[in-house]
């Protein structure tokens, strides 16, 4: 059996995790599910810290009323570019409120505006309204806040909305061009025999009992909003691609990457080996995470320069 690299603080934090008694994320009610998520942000996660603005926004969408939340490290700045973040949960779990830590880490790190978006979420709302929701909060953003550029980034099945959106406005463009793409562990396809998920697919906090539901929650249908991996992906924004080492995604987000160089797309792909699915949301119980974070902005704000240059 292959032994794999495991952080010290990682492996505290799992073995933490997985001596957990009582029912496991999957076979709780939905909205248990959705409180546990946002638990979890209070016992794992770094605080919000200090930022000048933070700003609640309502976006018209196509079923109402789409929430949003500004967060920028300044009151005051001319217009740049602007990151618009698609939050993850398998597309049934998460909001504004359990990625603020990072929404608001990335704005200052970044020195740039960052806009989360709380799409509606499946079972209620399945497969297509996640992408329908951040396609049409991407373009009124495009068209309604001071901005030079979109980066569009997300984690786990915000990756892949990330990725998705940046397809749709790739195909019909918004009012500003999509600059870059930051896809953190995306999930790009559905359940292929992909080594990483054999290897990491139970106790690994990601498992394959709570993927399968998250997938038949969301009730895809496997077109190019699901699996994006598998369509035309030239003419995409450059972009950055990192994955967890011991993550059961790894290694589709190691081939969205490939798929995106082969492209002719400017791609920079890191891996943060030892490290766990989930990782920028849990900078307190993996305090290494924080990075790996880091890493991947500083890898961002690298290709940014060099697109201006």
């Amino acid at each position: 059996m292959t032994e794999h690299f495991v952080r010290p603080d990682v492996a505290g934090f799992l073995a933490f995790l997985n001596g957990q008694e009582g029912p496991k994320l999957h076979e709780l009610p939905i909205a248990e599910g959705r409180a546990t998520m946002m638990a979890m942000r209070h016992v794992a996660d770094a605080d919000i810290g200090t930022l000048a603005v933070k700003k609640d926004i309502a976006i018209p969408g196509p079923s109402g009323i789409i929430p949003a939340r500004l967060y920028d490290a300044r009151s005051d700045r001319a217009p740049g570019p602007v990151m618009v973040f698609y939050h993850g949960g398998g597309f049934v779990i998460g909001n504004l409120d359990t990625h603020e830590p990072y929404c608001a880490e990335a704005a200052r790190q970044l020195d740039m505006p960052v806009i989360s978006i709380d799409y509606r979420l499946a079972p209620e709302a399945p497969f297509p309204a996640a992408p329908e929701d951040c396609e049409a909060a991407t373009r009124w953003i495009a068209e309604n806040i001071p901005c030079t550029g979109l980066i569009l980034s997300g984690d786990s099945a915000g990756g892949n909305l990330a990725i998705v959106t940046a397809m749709a406005l790739r195909n019909e463009p918004a009012a500003k061009p999509v600059i870059a793409q930051y896809a953190i562990y995306p999930a790009v396809a559905e359940h292929e025999p992909w080594p990483s998920y054999a290897a990491f697919k139970q106790g690994f906090l990601l498992t394959e009992d709570s993927m399968d539901f998250f997938m038949s929650s969301y009730a895809g249908d496997g077109s190019w909003r699901i699996a994006p991996l598998h369509h035309d992906l030239s003419g995409m924004p450059p972009a950055v691609v990192i994955t967890a080492g011991l993550d059961p995604l790894r290694d589709q987000g190691r081939a969205y990457a490939a798929r995106l160089i082969e492209a002719g797309v400017q791609t920079v792909y890191l891996e943060a080996q030892g490290n766990i699915h989930g990782f920028i949301c849990l900078r307190k119980g993996i305090p290494s995470a924080h990075d790996d974070i880091t890493h991947g902005l500083n890898a961002l704000k690298t290709l940014l320069a060099t697109l201006e240059a």
